[in-house]
């Protein structure tokens, strides 16, 4: 992340998985800035913050299913400081080769494929709202959400090549 970027938007509780054979899915933010997409699985955060956060997202949602929101108490600063460990995915926009949305009877889904050096990884994103912590945590109820403002942004930013 450039010093100069700004986040766009920031989702919590997004429950991303990469689609590939016995591969579990994670919880974490997904970010939007002017140049790159985050996905920060790994975060320096206090639960303190997080889970009012999440229930304030929750609300937000269940008025207008815009998924193009701000959290206040994690800024740019926070972030920057998050996506020092590699764990957590950073791409520019150019890297996303395909971006589609598909709406399940249970929830939303952001559908990206990522370019990365050696090959294209598919991974799906949802936003949940209920979690089952024993013996594993796993997502039980998702989110049904307007995804449309984020693609649209993030076509917006890749450069055409053709």
């Amino acid at each position: 992340m450039d010093l100069d970027e700004r986040i766009q938007t920031h989702l919590l509780s997004v429950w991303g998985e990469e689609k590939k054979f016995l591969k579990r899915g994670v919880e974490g933010m997904l970010f939007l800035t002017e140049r790159h997409l985050m996905f920060v699985t790994k975060t320096l955060s206090k639960y303190k913050w997080w889970d009012p956060a999440t229930l304030r997202q929750i609300k937000t949602l269940h008025k207008s299913k815009n998924t193009m929101i701000h959290h206040d108490g994690y800024g740019n600063e926070e972030l920057r400081r998050d996506l020092e460990n590699k764990k957590n995915m950073e791409v520019s926009y150019d890297q996303v080769s395909k971006v589609d949305i598909e709406e399940k009877p249970w929830g939303s889904v952001l559908k990206l494929e990522i370019n990365f050096e050696d090959k294209t990884k598919k991974y799906h994103f949802s936003i949940v709202e209920g979690w089952v912590k024993y013996p594993l945590k796993d997502p039980v109820k998702f989110m049904k959400v307007d995804w449309t403002p984020v693609v649209d942004y993030i076509k917006s930013k890749q450069k055409i090549t053709e």
